[in-house]
């Protein structure tokens, strides 16, 4: 089975994406929040309890110069999205057999 990264560039209040992504992600699917997407990994979004769910899943992680860009290095994040820098987005392409993008 060939496993998806996920990249979420848009925040769920802004588009649809991140719905629709979650709605065709497979069990073992990643899904990395980078550019505005990063609000959704915001652990006060109304959007949280959505990845919450979604958790058992999929593995989710939130591009950490995206976050330190928009000013949110001191709220708290989802507990169990993991933060990752340029390095770890290139890893996870590398680890995936594919990569979709959610604009």
């Amino acid at each position: 089975m060939s496993h998806i990264l996920h990249l979420v560039n848009k925040s769920p209040t802004e588009r649809n994406g991140f719905d629709t992504c979650l709605r065709m992600a497979k069990p073992g699917d990643s899904v990395l929040m980078i550019e505005d997407g990063v609000y959704a990994a915001l652990a006060n979004a109304d959007f949280a309890k959505t990845i919450i769910g979604s958790m058992n899943d999929l593995s989710f992680y939130a591009l950490g110069p995206d976050i330190t860009a928009r000013g949110l290095n001191d709220v708290p994040l989802i507990e169990d999205v993991h933060v990752v820098d340029y390095e770890g987005f290139v890893d996870l392409v590398t680890e995936t057999d594919v990569t979709q993008s959610w604009l």
